[in-house]
């Protein structure tokens, strides 16, 4: 089998324009990246207004393992299999951060014969996106500290706004500035709040008022500042006016794909931007768009932040599971899950059964489940897994993906047409606005996560009872792992009776939510011992090799 960037380099793609032309949208509505990458203009964004909008349909998956789900593949599979049964699809995500890209996890732009092209622009510079986010974010910590050397009149006394940079550099999660001798730090780009901004906004006008709205620092008088205070906010809107344009490239079946923004899930809200999922709903019939790691995880914050801020409502859930995913929740090692073990499934259906549950209990969802198929897989394990997914009134479909490119989805492709004509979701949300915030989160922790209760630290709880005063109407983002329901890594499969425990909250007054930080999660990763930057690299064709 060949590589996945080997795949990629040899595919034959067509010039963007010409994928363009097959949603209607003429050449001079594009910005072009050369032949095969453009961008669609603002004023492509808005002659689009009036027409009615798509189908959309959220793919999610289990709970992460080492083992691997193909959460990715199997959005960008599913989109090539609608069109290949004569469905008019777009896919529409968001874009690999650099930081993972030479970590552990790789590139994010699909894998086998079910991927975005060309995958090394993309999970790399890609149209510099990532860039400006790192920029406005560093630009409005340069005008703080600038507000501060020339006099102080706000008179900034702890500053809260932190720096970011696009790579795992364990080095600057907690640095000194020596002008105040204050502690501070980076996060990675994809946890900035410049970046959840970025991917929240309806437009332009919506971008520039978010950033102002931006809480940086508290004066001595015990006040918050915000970016506006600064008058940080439009410089901000002009180093993302270009980037706030989606990108848009193609599968290697040629079917149109919206790629734009990157907020991890485990840290940040996880879901491509706004502006991108709207324009791919009225450009196409199936939208096909993900929400980042396990449903727990980006499905929740999907419904409960990105559906509340916009009214968007996705029509079905794809949940994807693998068999040897779910025997490693169910006990087994890494080295055995190529063996045939029912009890290790058994055991580990657990976890599936949970997020279809939370799918459709708690977010009123039709769910279907795309098996990810591997070729050790038994047919008595696929079986066995069937069996357990029908249960719960599902349909669960081999999918194939990887190996055949669309053809390997056209079964789970028309499973998703057919089951959103039947019209059986009934879109709701977890939790209402007007709730506590205390509530909230023991909404999430107790019927998402299946925990017994919520643990504040010291410090969360005394930030609770400040946010309480002015913000209890924001949703929760819960940061944590997402290897598990719970705040513990270690904990597999469907864990019950635990404790999520919150370190600390922090305001993303711009975003409109409040992020939990819930066990040891850090928003600035570290690189593994062999990073994959190790495999990269350009051969003496020119050509970059490596990437995964």
């Amino acid at each position: 089998m060949l590589s996945d960037i080997d795949i990629a380099q040899a595919a034959k793609l067509k010039p963007i324009v010409d994928i363009a032309q097959t949603l209607g949208i003429i050449s001079e509505d594009l910005i072009p990246y050369g032949h095969n990458i453009a961008k669609l203009s603002t004023s492509c964004i808005s002659k689009l207004q009036t027409k009615p909008n798509g189908k959309l349909i959220l793919v999610t998956a289990i709970s992460p393992t080492p083992a691997g789900e193909g959460k990715t593949t199997a959005t960008i599979g599913l989109a090539d299999a609608l069109n290949k049964i004569g469905k008019r699809a777009v896919v529409c995500i968001r874009e690999p951060s650099l930081g993972p890209v030479f970590g552990l996890k790789g590139g994010a732009t699909g894998g086998g014969y079910a991927q975005v092209v060309p995958m090394e622009n993309i999970n790399l510079h890609f149209t510099g996106d990532f860039h400006a986010i790192t920029a406005a974010n560093n630009l409005l910590a340069a005008l703080i500290d600038n507000h501060i050397h020339q006099g102080n009149a706000l008179g900034i006394d702890k500053v809260t706004w932190r720096r970011c940079l696009d790579m795992n550099d364990r080095a600057l999660r907690d640095i000194t500035i020596n002008q105040t001798h204050a502690n501070t730090g980076f996060d990675i780009t994809v946890a900035s709040e410049v970046m959840a901004i970025f991917c929240l906004a309806e437009d332009l006008a919506d971008l520039k008022k978010r950033l102002g709205n931006i809480q940086v620092a508290i004066s001595h008088a015990g006040k918050p500042i915000f970016a506006s205070d600064l008058q940080a906010h439009g410089a901000m809107t002009a180093l993302l006016k270009d980037a706030f344009q989606p990108n848009f490239v193609q599968t290697l079946e040629h079917t149109p794909a919206l790629i734009h923004g990157g907020p991890f899930a485990n840290i940040a809200h996880g879901c491509n931007s706004v502006v991108a999922t709207k324009a791919a709903l009225k450009l196409a019939d199936y939208v096909v768009t993900e929400a980042g790691f396990g449903a727990d995880l980006g499905a929740e914050k999907f419904m409960d932040i990105k559906c509340r801020q916009t009214g968007l409502q996705p029509d079905v859930a794809v949940i994807v599971a693998t068999v040897r995913a779910l025997k490693y929740h169910g006990g087994g090692d890494l080295t055995s899950l190529n063996v045939e073990n029912i009890a290790h499934l058994n055991a580990g259906i657990a976890n599936l059964k949970r997020h279809i549950h939370n799918c459709q209990t708690h977010f009123g969802m039709q769910v279907i489940v795309a098996i990810n198929h591997f070729t050790h897989d038994s047919a008595a394990e696929i079986n066995t897994l069937k069996t357990a997914v029908e249960q719960m009134d599902c349909e669960a479909i081999v999918c194939k993906h990887w190996a055949e490119g669309g053809a390997g989805a056209t079964e789970l492709a028309s499973a998703v047409v057919n089951t959103i004509k039947q019209g059986k979701t009934h879109f709701k949300l977890l939790y209402a606005d007007e709730m506590p915030l205390t509530q909230k989160l023991e909404a999430i922790a107790q019927k998402m996560y299946g925990a017994k209760e919520v643990l504040l630290s010291e410090k969360a709880a005394q930030k609770l009872l400040e946010l309480e005063q002015q913000y209890s109407h924001f949703p929760i983002c819960v940061a944590k792992t997402q290897y598990s329901f719970s705040s513990n890594p270690l904990l597999r499969g469907a864990p019950v009776e635990h404790t999520l425990e919150v370190q600390d909250l922090h305001l993303s007054r711009g975003a409109g939510f409040i992020v939990a930080i819930c066990g040891q999660i850090m928003k600035m990763p570290g690189l593994p011992k062999v990073p994959a930057s190790v495999r990269i690299d350009v051969n003496t064709a020119g050509n970059i090799i490596g990437l995964s």
